[in-house]
């Protein structure tokens, strides 16, 4: 073999081994750094600690995660590098579809969530924090940049102030803090989520008047912060939410006068803000102007007047809830002829009175219907086939003037109804023992007679 032979076959294994050797390194993937694998497996012990994580998860945590922990490969925008990190967190088991690492009674808040985690997008507690007290941490201004989306639902025992979760969240998108221990007012850096997409604070402890301007919130889709204390007026500033697609302020103590400024939420689908304090100024004209409406709830505000005449545009709603609101006056008979979609209606516990309107019958969607409490009056017009649709949640008690057809009355939905009477007939005893013939000679001698008598007045 000439020296020129061997050259080339040692120069053909050289390459050969360097194309194997990168590519054996390009095929290894990329493995968490080992602090801030330490970080997940600390903040899954304060989670439950009677699980062993290290034991049970003895690899590289994003290779081999447990349910819950989910990992991103990250691209440096001036090095380029690819590096590996933590990007979601969610903890508290929700369902088979939704297996997260569930969470123990004395479950603890760790406050390496806020520190060790420089690259979150996702933080979801659910039924963590139930018996043992977690206080809401104050979060650094360094972290937050990332967070896309903050989650806490059922934890009654997470607790403090709203202000000292909102840190640098410049990248939030849905911020869901929903039946927790969190109090005190909303603060004002609320206002400045630029790219918030879904604020849900219900079923919390917060107070005060809302005093923040949501006008900065262009991207808001869902705003819901029912079940809490908040007084005073609904902010004008709501109006500004032109994207919104669900307002809920229902189980507060707004008062005032509903803002007229919500008919500029020309997208908004639900709308509830039952059982407030709004004053009697009667039931919004505005809802007219807002045709993608599917619900309306205004039930627990005792707004007083009659149930205006505003449904021609509204077809496409399904269910309206007018409870308890001091409405008196007829039920209009344009509500079953253009809400042809109903599925849901409640108007009991008002003042209403005259007929239930015959179109009601039609509606052919319509699967609970609450009339109850009420001055309503007359014959019912729905059919044995629509009674037996509707079944028990045809609810029509308190209206001891409405009645029902014999052939209905045993049913249990219109049971309670007294039966209609038979109508009434002519009574024919001016006539009895007269026969025909009879009756019209004496009419003919009658026409006669006024005949005289009017040509004796003119000639007297």
């Amino acid at each position: 073999m000439t020296v020129v032979s061997i050259f080339k076959l040692a120069l053909f294994f050289t390459l050969t081994s360097t194309l194997v050797t990168i590519s054996l390194q390009q095929e290894q993937p990329l493995l968490l750094n080992s602090a801030e694998q330490d970080s997940v497996y600390q903040v899954l012990s304060s989670i439950n600690s009677a699980t062993n994580w290290r034991t049970l998860f003895p690899d590289d945590l994003c290779s081999y995660p447990p349910h819950g922990v989910v990992c991103d490969y990250l691209t440096d925008p001036t090095t380029k590098n690819v590096t590996v990190h933590v990007t979601e967190l969610s903890f508290g088991y929700v369902s088979d579809f939704t297996p997260n690492p569930s969470c123990s009674p004395n479950s603890t808040f760790s406050p390496l969530l806020f520190t060790s985690f420089k690259h979150l997008r996702k933080l979801f507690f659910y039924q963590c924090f139930t018996q043992t007290q977690a206080f809401v941490p104050v979060i650094p201004t360094t972290f937050g940049s990332s967070l896309e989306e903050l989650v806490f639902i059922n934890n009654p025992a997470f607790v403090g102030p709203l202000s000292g979760i909102t840190g640098n969240f410049t990248s939030l998108r849905r911020l869901v803090l929903s039946g927790n221990g969190i109090h005190g007012a909303i603060p004002s850096a609320i206002g400045d989520l630029a790219n918030i997409e879904e604020i849900t604070l219900s079923r919390n402890k917060l107070s005060g008047k809302v005093s923040v301007n949501l006008s900065k919130l262009k991207k808001l889709k869902i705003l819901d912060l029912s079940g809490n204390g908040f007084h005073g007026n609904v902010p004008s500033s709501v109006g500004n939410l032109t994207h919104l697609l669900k307002l809920d302020l229902s189980s507060n103590g707004f008062s005032g006068k509903i803002p007229e400024s919500l008919s500029n939420l020309q997208a908004l689908d639900f709308l509830d803000l039952s059982f407030n304090r709004f004053g009697n100024f009667g039931v919004p004209l505005f809802l007219a102007a807002m045709p993608r409406l599917k619900e309306v709830h205004l039930s627990g505000n005792l707004l007083g007047g009659e149930i205006p005449e505003i449904w021609g545009n509204l077809g496409g709603i399904l269910g309206i809830g007018f409870s308890n609101m001091g409405l008196v006056g007829e039920i209009p008979a344009s509500m079953g002829l253009h809400l042809r979609n109903l599925c849901y209606l409640g108007l009991d516990n008002n003042k209403l009175n005259g007929k239930v309107p015959e179109e009601f019958a039609f509606l052919e969607f319509v699967n609970e219907i609450n009339l109850e409490n009420n001055n309503l009056s007359g014959k019912l017009p729905f059919s044995a086939n629509f009674t037996s649709k509707v079944g028990e949640k045809l609810r029509l008690k308190g209206n001891p003037e409405l009645c029902v057809d014999e052939k209905l009355s045993h049913r249990e939905s219109v049971g309670e109804l007294k039966k209609c009477s038979k109508p009434d007939i002519p009574n024919p005893v001016l006539f009895i023992g007269v026969s025909h013939s009879e009756l019209l000679t004496s009419s003919s001698s009658f026409l006669v007679l006024l005949l005289f008598w009017g040509l004796w007045i003119l000639l007297a």
